[in-house]
């Protein structure tokens, strides 16, 4: 039986519509998994999400509200889309509370470390006093823009096998701290940070960059993260949570 993973969806600042670019979808499809797009509401349906559910794969999108790590809003913060935040917050913490498998990338990687009481910053040429990396490419979506170096005990390094990944780059936010049950397990070479997980879960992983993209050029490093999140959906349907399929 395929895993159903279910993937968060972006929304207009009025919440007009729900939308998920066709790589995130395709990309699940590919690593053998049976996706649905969820839309952001923030009622009872998020306990109903999370127990149907085998997987949760956050994706790409708008700003995230700073009052959820206490901070006021920033000059150069970009779009708020409140009631996606208030879902996939809420979500996250159900999902984790389960036990279940998470991959985040992009704006998923950073909501995931807030929903656990991490820090972002929320822009980083702005807020990073060094010089920095272009961290928001201009070149094509499956473009590698610069490497990410990978921590050797590592969940990432487990599923890829590399201690350097090349990666694509389109974001001008990214995590600043983690608690600690997670861990930074990459980073940029000028020490942004592009990857973490969490410690006491067998797969919770935010990724900074958008392997989705990478993924469906098969793109071997980026495909296994997709299998191997997958394949952590089977394993957990084979234990805690049998009975209910």
């Amino acid at each position: 039986m395929r895993p159903l993973i279910g993937i968060t969806s972006s929304m207009e600042i009025e919440g007009t519509s729900f939308t998920v670019s066709s790589d995130n979808v395709n990309a699940i499809k590919k690593a053998g998994g049976l996706p649905v797009i969820l839309p952001n509401l923030v009622g009872d349906e998020v306990n109903l999400y999370a127990e149907k559910m085998d997987g949760l794969y956050l994706t790409g999108g708008y700003d995230i509200d700073p009052l959820y790590f206490a901070e006021e809003p920033h000059p150069n913060l970009g779009t708020v889309t409140p009631d996606r935040d208030v879902f996939e917050l809420r979500l996250i913490n159900k999902m984790l509370e389960l036990g279940k498998p998470i991959l985040g990338v992009c704006r998923g990687c950073q909501i995931l470390n807030v929903a656990v009481g991490g820090k972002m910053f929320q822009d980083i040429d702005a807020q990073i006093d060094q010089e920095l990396l272009q961290h928001a490419q201009k070149a094509p979506t499956a473009h590698t823009s610069h490497y990410v170096n990978v921590l050797r005990d590592s969940l990432l390094y487990r599923l890829t096998e590399m201690e350097q990944l090349r990666v694509n780059s389109r974001h001008h936010q990214a995590n600043r701290s983690v608690i600690d049950i997670f861990q930074v397990s990459g980073r940029a070479n000028d020490g942004v940070i592009e990857a973490i997980e969490s410690k006491q879960h067998p797969f919770v992983l935010g990724l900074q960059w958008h392997p989705e993209n990478l993924a469906i050029e098969n793109d071997q490093p980026s495909l296994k993260i997709f299998q191997g999140f997958i394949e952590a959906t089977r394993n957990q349907k084979g234990g805690i949570q049998n009975e209910n399929h």
